[in-house]
Order: structure tokens, then C-alpha cells, then sequence
């Protein structure tokens, strides 16, 4: 592939690299996290949903976009007492990531996005695009995927299952189908704290749930149904496509 019809960062080769900096292609770096989501979920759900939704904007606007690696580690010290999750104290987060658009910055691309799948980033991800705008010539924008997808998460999550249903849940068997594991029972030990309480509120996640999942508990235990394919299409289309309108 040429730097014409290449959209992934790290399949070029330096010569490639710059006739996609002549090209001044969007950069975009994904950022997540490797953490615990339940009883039903894989550890990477934050960075593997976040990357393949900018990959599949890579993929459709080649000539536009070029996709960085992800950052798979975030802000996490609230999940860090279940096992696998990894946390990132957040000057190290805003260091490295800057590093990285600084980078990218002084080999000459001109417009650079970080798009977020983990919502403890989020204000890190605002401070390194301020940053980055401040200490470069580049023009730095940061967002997360989430609200692009709302429209369409909304018109399917009381389907079913009731208030459980999140975007991940749903969104997450779009790109990969065998990775939530519906299969397992629902354990009868639930968070019982309301989600309109803050994060910040509680030191640790694991002071307000046994199992992980942040969540109201569900009406009974049975395994909740599986996702229709054209509602996690529908979510990931939805953010797929408000990336590519957002990229400037």
C-alpha cells in the first residue's frame, strides 16, 4: 500500500511517512484502558472498541486519515483492586501521550486528534491536546467516542434488559461478536449505588461492587439476551461516522 491508501500509522515506512505528511493526513491516537468490566467483559474492551472505530474511520477515508497505535493504559487507580486492571498516575499519562503528539508534530503533520474510549482520560486528553497546541505548530483536538454514538445508543438501550444496557455491552459484539460472555450467570451480588452518584465520589470502585460492574442490579440473574446485530451496527456505524465528519 501507498501513503495514499494506507490509514494505519505504523505500516509505512519512513519514506511513506513522508508523503502522508505531504498529504497532511488527520493523526488520530486512540486512547483507552486495560481494566475490569464485570463479569462479562474482556479487560481491553475501552482500547479495543476506541481503536477499531478509528480504524474503520481510517479505512473509509484513507486519503484523510492515519491512525497512531493505542494507548491500552489509563487513569484506573478506582477499578486497581480487581485483578488485571492497570492504572497510570495521570503526570506520567499526559507526559508520555505529549511525547508521542509532539512527535508526530515535529515530523510535520499539521492536524492531530485523540479520541478517548475511557472516560477517566478525559480531562487528561483536553490537557495534553492544550499542550500540544501550545508547544507545537500543530492544531490538537480531543474527544471521546461515546457522545457520537449516543443518538443511536439511546434509541436501543431500554430494549430488553432494561437499565443495564450500556454502550459497551451493546456496541462491543459489532467488531468483535464472541467477546462478551453472555454465557456465564449473572452473579446475585450487584452494585447497589446509584449511577447518578460521582465517580469521584467513592475512592475505589470496589468499595460499591463485588463484582466489578457499576451498574444498577438486574430485575433476576438469568443470562441477559443477545445483542441484535443491527443495534451494535447501528452504534458503531454512529460513532464510525461522526468521526470521520469530526476530523476537520
Amino acid at each position: 500500500m501507498s501513503a495514499q491508501t494506507e490509514y494505519r500509522y505504523n505500516r509505512l515506512t519512513w519514506p511513506e511517512m513522508n508523503d502522508a505528511i505531504a498529504q497532511q493526513k488527520v493523526v488520530i491516537l486512540p486512547t483507552g484502558s486495560t481494566e475490569q468490566h464485570g463479569h462479562h467483559l474482556p479487560l481491553d474492551v475501552d482500547v479495543f472498541l476506541c481503536e477499531s472505530i478509528c480504524l474503520e474511520a481510517g479505512r473509509r477515508a484513507p486519503d484523510k486519515i492515519l491512525v497512531l497505535p493505542p494507548i491500552a493504559y489509563g487513569l484506573n487507580l478506582h477499578h486497581i483492586d480487581f485483578p488485571g486492571t492497570i492504572h497510570i498516575e495521570p503526570d506520567v499519562f499526559i507526559a508520555f501521550c505529549l511525547n508521542i503528539t509532539k512527535s508526530v508534530a515535529y515530523h510535520g503533520f499539521k492536524k492531530i486528534l485523540l479520541v478517548n474510549g475511557h472516560g477517566s482520560n478525559t480531562p487528561l486528553i483536553d490537557l495534553i491536546a492544550r499542550k500540544t497546541v501550545l508547544e507545537t505548530g500543530a492544531v490538537c483536538g480531543a474527544l471521546g467516542y461515546f457522545p457520537l454514538a449516543m443518538d443511536a445508543f439511546n434509541a436501543v438501550r431500554d430494549r430488553g434488559d432494561g437499565p443495564r444496557r450500556r454502550v459497551r455491552d451493546i456496541a462491543l459484539p459489532a467488531p468483535r461478536p464472541r467477546a462478551c460472555k453472555w454465557t456465564k450467570p449473572w452473579p446475585t451480588t450487584m452494585c447497589v449505588a446509584s449511577m447518578s452518584v460521582p465517580t469521584a465520589s467513592t475512592r475505589t470502585l470496589s468499595a460499591s461492587t463485588t463484582t466489578g460492574d457499576a451498574g444498577p442490579r438486574p430485575a433476576s440473574t438469568a443470562t441477559p439476551p443477545r445483542r441484535h446485530c443491527r443495534e451494535r451496527q447501528a452504534i458503531f456505524e454512529a460513532a464510525v461516522t461522526g468521526l470521520i465528519g469530526s476530523r476537520g
